[in-house]
């Protein structure tokens, strides 16, 4: 997942314009707000709720062009409301673009 980070850097610097300190800002909120969309996939209990969810992050994640976060996205759409597998995978994912 190191190279899906880097991605996301470079991404991010693209966006703010090599600002150091927004890039900080904008990976912060970018977590964040993913970190949200997998809390509501975590709770979802019905199909309505977990493609709500799953649309938003697939859309956040290709905002900013992270590629592995949007193929994770994907794959929630195509599972069960509450899957825990994709759940997991999610927040492997979060936690490997927080370092």
């Amino acid at each position: 997942m190191a190279y899906e980070g880097a991605s996301l850097d470079a991404n991010l610097a693209a966006a703010a314009g090599h600002d150091p300190e927004l890039v900080r800002e904008l990976r912060a909120a970018f977590i964040e707000s993913a970190e949200r969309q997998v809390d509501l996939l975590s709770r979802a209990r019905c199909d309505g709720n977990w493609q709500v969810a799953a649309m938003r992050l697939k859309g956040l994640a290709a905002s900013f062009h992270a590629d592995g976060l949007c193929l994770l996205a994907d794959e929630a759409l195509d599972a069960a409301p509450g899957d825990p597998a994709v759940i997991r995978k999610l927040r492997q994912m979060l936690a490997d673009l927080s370092l």
